[in-house]
This record gives structure tokens, C-alpha cells and sequence, in this order.
């Protein structure tokens, strides 16, 4: 039975990142403020705290910070020399930055389908799918979890391909106790506000064991240059600016308690939905909780359940009506975007991915998530389908 349920239905956001950087607001901007005054504005002190404590909490002897994400995918490509011609390894069932620096680069991107489980890559359809032409693997810790980022290993260091972990949801990930970013040859993070460390804008990091990769990143994330004017490299501009590093590391001293209320916001979910009897309704507008790898250790930076019987599009717009935030990650797999409709993937090429992308839908999870709003949110998806069950009775 749920406890805690409140009968002042307020809206429920899918998130809410003023919620929780509000909490440390005074101490966020007393940080920029010492930025401010100093006028060290790019390579600060705070950017290579950051970085030393980011490759702690890797396990990695280097961290190298840089201005996203997306920009962690390219400058990790670029320093493995991907070139036009090369071809990629990646799944379709991603963000679209994975894909788009193989191609910025000229190299060809090869899409693999995923695990339906975990909706991580699949480690057979990798082995499957490299060639003489493989120069790269790039898996992602896809919502948080990571992928089996050990088989896939093994794989790429039979074939001798490196591996560049996409791990921009999922810092502080780790399979089997090992931190994500410290596996393959380069790990990419994102700080982009809405992931588990979230930023005040855009930045990102790299890891590496390597010294000669990280020095490698080092210069092509700052055009090339070493010394002042002297650019032996094709670089491009992409370095973390120390407000944003300063402001990270007020927050990352809060993120093993964020990640501990998102495993027990998870925990909860799955508890609610137990209770409510809609996992047991198979094949009558049932829904599929999220599914835990046993090896890894969740962060849960997001929480997807699936949606069958096609269900899911109906059951969001009924949450919307009733204010509650809800979000498909994500709706067109990128093997059918119309930019990548040329690689010659036909419908149907790539089955689990199509799948998830027609089922899945994310629910809110972030910190601050109280347990009145989760009660409120599962009750909803319940109300949906006692409705939609009497209908189809009548």
C-alpha cells in the first residue's frame, strides 16, 4: 500500500535544478566570487583541483578539463588520430553527441544495437561489426549505469582497438568496483546541469592513464599551441573556465550524498510500483521497471520504465494534463535521424534500439525528489491504467 500520500497535487518537474543549488547558493557564489577577484579566469587553481579530485574519484592518473561533453567525445578522438575513413563503433541508442564527433572528424560511424535490459551496448553486436577499418569503440554508461564496459575490453584489446567510455551520465558509475572512465584508454564526462555533478552552464572533463594521451589533450584542447604562438597541432578551443570549475567543486563535495538519495528515490520507485500491481498486469498496458545489472553500481541519472502495448505516448500526455514532468530518452534512435539516413540503416536494422525508443519513458529522480511526489507520480501511471483497463473492458 503507498504511504505518504499527499492530497495537495502540486506539479511534479521532471527536474528541478533550482531546487538543489539553491541549498548551496551562498557558498556556490562566495566560490565566484574568489574567481571574480582573483581574474584567473581560465586555468585557475580550482581547475586543477577539480581535475586532481575527478581522477581520484576515477581512479585514473590524469583528468583533463575541457569546455563538454561533447567536446570530451572529439578531443578523445582526435588524440587517438581517428581520420576520414576510420569507422567508429557506437550504439544508436545515445545522444546525439556520440555520433557527432566521429563524423566531424570524417570517420565513419557504425551504429550496434543495445542489451534490451540495460539498453547499454551489446557486446556481441560490437565483436560483431569490427572490421580492418575499426579504429575505435566508444560504449556508453547509458541513465547511469554502466555498460558491461569488462567484455567489452576484452573485445577491443583482442582486436587491439581502444576504447573511449562515454561516460557523461554516469560519474561516479562503477562495474564491478571498478570506476567508469578508468577502462578504456579515455573516459569523457559531462557537467552539463542536468547530469548528476551539474554545472552553471557547459563543461566536461577527460580521463586517462596515459601520460602521453593526457598531454595530447592538454595541447588539442588548447588550439594546438605549445609554446605561446608556436602550433604544431590542429587544436581547437575547449577549456574549462574556473567559475565553473570553482562552482563543481562546492557541489562535488555533495555528490556521494546525490547519489545515494538517487538510489533510494530508484529503490523507492520500485517499491511503489510493486505495491500499485502494475508490474504484475503483463501484456494488458503493463509497464517494465528498470532493470540493474548485478555488477554495476547505479548512479541513476535517470529512471526509465517501459511501456508496452503502445501505451507510452497516451500515458505521457496524461501525466502532462495532471503536471507531472516526464521525458523520452530518447524518441528517434540515431540511425534513423535524418542526418545519419545515408549510413544505410534500414527499419528494423537495429531491433532492441527501435524498441526501447517506442517504450521507454523517463520519470523524475533527481536528489530532492520528495516521497510525496513520487507517491504522486506513481499514482498517476496507476490511475492511467485502471482507466485504460475498464475501457477496454467496456
Amino acid at each position: 500500500m503507498m504511504q505518504g500520500t499527499n492530497t495537495d497535487l502540486s506539479p511534479v518537474p521532471l527536474l528541478d535544478i533550482g531546487r538543489g543549488n539553491s541549498l548551496l547558493r551562498e557558498e556556490v557564489l562566495q566560490a565566484i566570487a574568489e574567481v571574480y577577484d582573483s581574474g584567473r579566469f581560465l586555468y585557475g587553481p580550482q581547475v586543477t583541483q577539480l581535475e586532481k579530485q575527478i581522477a581520484e574519484i576515477c581512479n585514473t592518473d590524469h583528468a583533463v578539463g575541457c569546455a563538454s561533453g561533447s567536446d570530451a567525445l572529439l578531443l578523445s578522438l582526435m588524440a587517438l588520430g581517428i581520420q576520414p575513413g576510420d569507422e567508429v563503433i557506437l550504439p544508436s541508442f545515445t545522444f546525439f553527441a556520440t555520433a557527432s564527433c566521429v563524423s566531424r572528424l570524417g570517420a565513419k560511424v557504425v551504429f550496434v544495437d543495445i542489451d534490451p535490459l540495460t539498453y547499454n551496448v551489446d557486446p556481441a553486436a560490437i565483436e560483431a561489426s569490427i572490421t580492418r577499418r575499426t579504429r575505435a569503440i566508444i560504449p556508453v554508461h547509458l541513465f547511469g549505469q554502466a555498460a558491461r564496459i569488462d567484455a567489452i575490453c576484452n573485445i577491443a584489446a583482442k582486436h587491439d582497438v581502444p576504447v573511449v567510455e562515454d561516460a557523461a551520465q554516469a560519474v561516479g558509475a562503477a562495474y564491478h568496483g571498478r570506476p567508469v572512465g578508468s577502462w578504456g584508454q579515455l573516459g569523457c564526462i559531462s557537467f552539463y546541469p542536468t547530469k548528476n555533478l551539474g554545472g552553471f552552464g557547459d563543461g566536461g572533463m577527460l580521463t586517462a592513464e596515459s601520460d602521453i594521451l593526457a598531454d595530447r589533450l592538454r595541447l588539442l584542447s588548447a588550439h594546438g599551441m605549445r609554446p605561446r604562438y608556436h602550433h604544431a597541432e590542429i587544436g581547437i578551443n575547449s577549456r574549462l573556465d574556473t567559475f565553473q570549475a570553482a562552482a563543481l567543486l562546492v557541489k562535488l563535495k555533495h555528490l556521494p550524498s546525490y547519489t545515494a538519495a538517487r538510489q533510494q528515490n530508484a529503490r523507492r520507485y520500485q517499491e511503489l510500483f510493486e505495491d500499485s500491481g502494475l508490474v504484475a498486469e503483463c501484456g494488458d498496458g503493463a509497464i517494465e521497471l528498470p532493470h540493474q545489472d548485478p555488477a554495476a553500481f547505479h548512479v541513476w541519472n535517470q529512471f526509465g520504465i517501459r511501456v508496452t502495448d503502445g501505451h507510452r505516448d497516451d500515458l505521457r500526455t496524461y501525466l502532462q494534463e495532471r503536471k507531472i514532468g516526464s521525458e523520452i530518452y530518447y524518441p528517434i534512435p540515431l540511425h534513423e535521424q535524418s542526418c545519419y539516413r545515408d549510413c544505410g540503416y534500414a527499419l528494423g536494422s537495429l531491433p532492441q534500439t527501435e524498441k526501447a525508443a517506442r517504450e521507454i519513458l523517463h520519470l523524475p529522480i533527481y536528489p530532492e525528489l520528495t516521497v510525496d511526489e513520487q507517491v504522486q507520480v506513481v499514482a498517476a501511471i496507476a490511475s492511467y491504467f485502471h482507466r485504460a483497463h475498464h475501457q477496454k473492458v467496456a
